[in-house]
């Protein structure tokens, strides 16, 4: 089958592979979709750990083509969505419920070989059933959205809330429907692209703002400004060092940051510790999607969260590899590939 493989850091390849077989527990899946994420290209430029040589692509849903031995609950031409974080369910992270911190963590497309290829692996465990009706492409977006599902749920917004949504990307302008679905009164989506934010408030921004309009802190949180004091939370989805340092000053007393975006590992901000002490502020990581999965796939499937708006363009596998190693092209929301393009 075809598969492209990050060979080596700085390398990526549109190879020949020997189709894989599925062992006890695990599913053969015909890939249908895979979303190109910003940690692909992290991945390629040696930014996120991974584990080459390995085909890349965690945002994937397919129809099960085989099934192996102890496989219970699936069959052969369902569709399904993968969670591609397997925790291994003994060290003491997980025992203590942090299955997303596990010790021993392997991830599809980043540790183990993932959905830019025609078929791949996935352990039943992992495996989330969609609808047959569904949109194939949309079934690419579980993943992400299941992330930004845990965000919101460690933001605690609450009905009422004020909430900044730093970035105009696919996990911004999902975390802008999902502040929204949890109850948020003023949603707030900041990006410097006027077609993300006009898109952002068909989605159920109730306002933007653009952050090369001035001074984006005073223009927000002054006592004429949008959100007078701050919001209550700020959640920072673009994973830049400026809206990283940008949002605590977005944030009114005792509110709470959420830090989604991911920068390149090691990279460095500023931040005034005695500011986050005096003004009480929370600020908290969320890594990944840690029982959040079957949510994000229940919400795609009944179409409470809209994601047809967020796919830019559709192209082969043969034509990932250009994708990945480039940046994303201007006011690009989400690539998918499709391995039937060729």
């Amino acid at each position: 089958m075809k598969a492209v493989r990050l060979e080596a850091i700085g390398k990526l390849s549109f190879s020949e592979v020997e189709k894989p077989s599925p062992g006890p527990g695990e599913l053969l899946v015909r890939v249908e979709a895979c979303g190109i994420c910003g940690t692909d290209r992290h991945l390629l430029h040696g930014e996120f750990p991974s584990r080459p040589p390995v085909t890349l692509g965690h945002e994937f849903t397919g129809v099960i083509e085989e099934i192996g031995p102890a496989v219970s609950g699936f069959r052969a031409g369902m569709r399904i969505t993968g969670d591609p974080n397997i925790s291994c369910g003994q060290c003491d992270r997980c025992q203590r419920g942090r299955v997303n911190l596990c010790r021993n963590l392997q991830a599809i497309g980043i540790s183990r070989d993932g959905g830019f290829a025609e078929y791949v692996i996935i352990p039943q465990k992992q495996a989330f059933a969609l609808p047959d009706d569904l949109d194939p492409v949309h079934g690419a977006f579980c993943e992400p959205l299941a992330c930004c599902l845990h965000g919101v749920d460690l933001a605690g917004i609450r009905t009422g809330s004020s909430v900044v949504v730093l970035g105009g990307g696919v996990i911004g302008l999902l975390v802008v429907q999902l502040a929204r679905l949890a109850g948020a009164t003023d949603v707030m989506l900041v990006t410097r692209s006027a077609d993300k934010r006009r898109l952002a408030e068909n989605l159920g921004a109730t306002v933007t703002a653009d952050p090369g309009d001035g001074d984006i802190i005073k223009h927000i949180t002054a006592p004429d400004g949008l959100l007078p004091g701050g919001a209550d939370v700020v959640i920072e989805c673009a994973g830049v060092a400026e809206t990283v340092e940008q949002a605590p000053a977005l944030t009114r007393h005792g509110g709470t940051v959420v830090i989604l975006g991911v920068m390149p590992q090691g990279a460095k901000v500023s931040i005034e510790p005695f500011d986050l002490l005096f003004r009480e502020i929370r600020l908290i990581g969320s890594f990944i999607n840690p029982f959040t999965h079957r949510r994000a796939a229940d919400l795609i499937a009944s179409g409470t969260i809209k994601v047809e708006a967020l796919i830019s363009r559709r192209i082969g596998l043969g034509e990932a590899v250009e994708a990945i190693s480039n940046p994303a092209r201007p006011g690009e929301i989400r690539a998918l590939v499709l391995p039937s393009l060729g």
